[in-house]
């Protein structure tokens, strides 16, 4: 096993409860040499997954073989998995295994499994059948011993219904299907993994001290949804540590995309709107007496701004007010009934 392929397997990648009985129906399936699918969102750790059950099952010693379909044009897919003999099409110069050949007597680990075009589900289901595939172009069949291991971010029943994948080959796939726990759900996780990429890139920066997360700072991924999962947590975590000028990590930056020109003209809109609000003589001509409920109008008010723009997902609200998810929480639930009435 290479340095990499052990590190894949040793990394600390979470303690939460999610994440442990994930990791422990992992190590169930990789003993029994069938189909296994892998569900969950985008930059959960699909490829990771399906590395560790080829390494914990008994073809560790043969080649995992990783195919991105989402990344092959349609009409390449074929090629791709089941070779061509030469002159198949113009180009074909010369004949080329496939990668389930590549394969053989190991693993392939269709990423996005999805994407892949009927026709040539057709053939994958042959090749789970009865272990046989011909190359394009050719009639000659090819016997073959792949374990397949598939990953998706979509429903896949729902593509059947849609006449969009195969009943059939989903039936023999499924032998087993692992849902990956979406970082969200991995509690304290997000700061044991926030810590360990905040390690790894002051080494790779040569920084001279480990870097901190401050208080601040955890609040803040914590209460963060994390809709790119652990691969949007590492880039915000080394954007962080590669950009702080001191040890201590007390500023990230969740969306890079957040352009800091347009943020002037919004604060130059919201300025605008409280003088608007200061020129109506609105709170100006507010009874003093009244201070605590004006304060819980604007409180519910922008609360129920934050709710609506975010479609009802709290932790995205928040951030969106610059609270803390508790913080947040605590005034939902003090105006709980204010906010239903609305």
């Amino acid at each position: 096993m290479s340095e990499e392929q052990k590190a894949v397997m040793q990394a600390p990648l979470g303690e939460s409860e999610a994440f442990l009985d994930f990791q422990q129906a992992l190590s169930r399936a990789a003993k029994v040499d069938r189909s296994v699918l892998v569900v969950g969102e985008r930059g959960s750790g699909k490829e990771i997954a399906a590395t560790r059950l080829h390494y914990l099952s008994k073809r560790w010693q043969h080649n995992l073989i990783t195919v991105n379909c989402a990344a092959l044009p349609p009409s390449l897919i074929e090629t791709e998995l089941f070779g061509y003999e030469a002159g198949a099409f113009t180009g074909a110069m010369k004949t080329r295994k496939g990668r389930f050949e590549e394969a053989e007597g190991g693993t392939l680990f269709l990423d996005e499994i999805g994407l892949i075009p009927l026709e040539v589900q057709e053939k994958i289901l042959r090749v789970v059948e009865y272990g046989t595939f011909e190359r394009v172009g050719s009639s000659k069949t090819h016997e073959v011993n792949v374990r397949i291991v598939g990953a998706t971010n979509t429903d896949l029943p729902a593509l059947c219904a849609e006449g969009k994948f195969k009943e059939d080959l989903l039936d023999r796939l499924s032998f087993e299907v692992l849902f990956l726990p979406p970082l969200r759900k991995r509690g304290e996780d997000i700061l044991l993994l926030a810590n360990y990429f905040a390690a790894k890139m002051a080494l790779e920066c040569q920084l001279s001290e480990m870097p901190v997360l401050s208080q601040a700072v955890q609040d803040q991924l914590m209460a963060y949804y994390w809709p790119g999962n652990v691969r949007e947590l590492k880039n915000v975590i080394e954007r962080a540590v590669y950009r702080s000028p001191t040890s201590e990590i007390t500023s990230i930056i969740l969306d890079p995309f957040d352009n800091p020109f347009d943020k002037e003209d919004q604060d130059v809109y919201e300025h605008e709107q409280t003088e608007k609000i200061t020129r109506s003589g609105v709170l100006e001509t507010a009874p003093l007496e009244s201070f605590d409920e004006v304060r819980q109008q604007v409180d519910i008010l922008f609360i129920k701004r934050a709710l609506e723009f975010h479609e009802g997902n709290q932790k995205l609200a928040a951030n969106a007010l610059r609270l803390t998810y508790d913080q947040f929480r605590g005034l939902y639930r003090k105006y709980k009934s204010q906010l239903a009435e609305e």
